[in-house]
């Protein structure tokens, strides 16, 4: 496992770019050449014990990070842990895991199967939260996936790996309101997940949250090459609690809307 953090991020972050053609042209649109804080990154995974949420965690604990909020998403069948470093501007980790067994028994057979084939070795190397898939995948259990659980699909298919990461607009010059990045990159050509309205959250909540749609690259398959959804770009706002400190956690009803920004029939 990685013993720098600058190191691991750097390199999820170098993944993440070569899924994610866009986020360098938004990081030019809103850093205008200067470095962005991020305010956290996420990971998904299945709750299958080789490769559960406590397995890519290790690679964030082993570093400082420690766990600070449980979530649960009932209707999509996951839950998930937010993971901080006592460096506050170090991205939080955000984790999330597939409830396997919640699935139709043609479901579970196909991710148990694809995670046979992972080597427990591979699961504490330096680069396995962005070494991608591990198993070999045909475009038909992709469809076929996709029709029961978006989530499942996009984990079988991209493997491991940044998710998305986040912007934290706290620390952006420049940009006072979500509203005025939002309405950047609007101007700019971006489609911006419209699910639960562009801005997920509120004050109210300590959070307001927006994101890109992800951008579609050509993925290969065993059988062929398809375009489909890889990652997204997020933009978060934090609002100070009552002791004047920034709130850090996240709101699962605005989770749950960002998770949709990597679904196949939207934009």
């Amino acid at each position: 496992m990685h013993t720098d953090i600058n190191a691991l991020f750097a390199a999820l972050w170098q993944d993440y770019i070569q899924m994610t053609p866009s986020a360098a042209k938004v990081h030019a649109l809103l850093g205008h050449g200067k470095p962005i804080i991020n305010d956290h990154i996420a990971l998904r995974t299945f709750n299958i014990a080789k490769v559960n949420l406590d397995v890519l965690a290790k690679h964030f604990t082993s570093l400082g990070y420690v766990a600070c909020g449980d979530y649960k998403f009932e209707q999509k069948k996951l839950i998930a842990k937010h993971f901080e470093h006592p460096d506050s501007t170090q991205p939080k980790v955000f984790i999330s895991e597939l409830l396997v067994e919640e699935f139709s028994p043609a479901l579970q057979d196909t991710i148990r199967g694809l995670i046979a084939q992972v080597d427990v070795a591979a699961t504490t190397a330096d680069n396995f939260i962005y070494s991608g898939r591990h198993w070999s995948l045909d475009s038909k259990t992709y469809q076929d996936l996709l029709t029961e659980s978006e989530y499942a699909a996009w984990v079988a298919a991209f493997g491991y790996r940044a998710n998305h990461f986040t912007v934290s607009i706290n620390h952006l010059d420049g940009f006072e309101t979500l509203e005025s990045v939002n309405d950047a990159l609007k101007q700019a050509g971006f489609v911006l997940n419209g699910s639960g309205g562009e801005i997920k959250g509120s004050p109210e909540v300590l959070l307001e949250q927006s994101s890109t749609m992800a951008d579609k690259i050509g993925l290969e398959f065993t059988d062929a090459t398809v375009e489909i959804p890889s990652c997204f770009y997020e933009f978060a706002l934090r609002y100070p609690m009552a002791n004047g400190e920034l709130y850090t956690g996240f709101v699962a009803a605005s989770a749950d809307k960002i998770f949709e920004s990597t679904n196949v029939n939207k934009a």
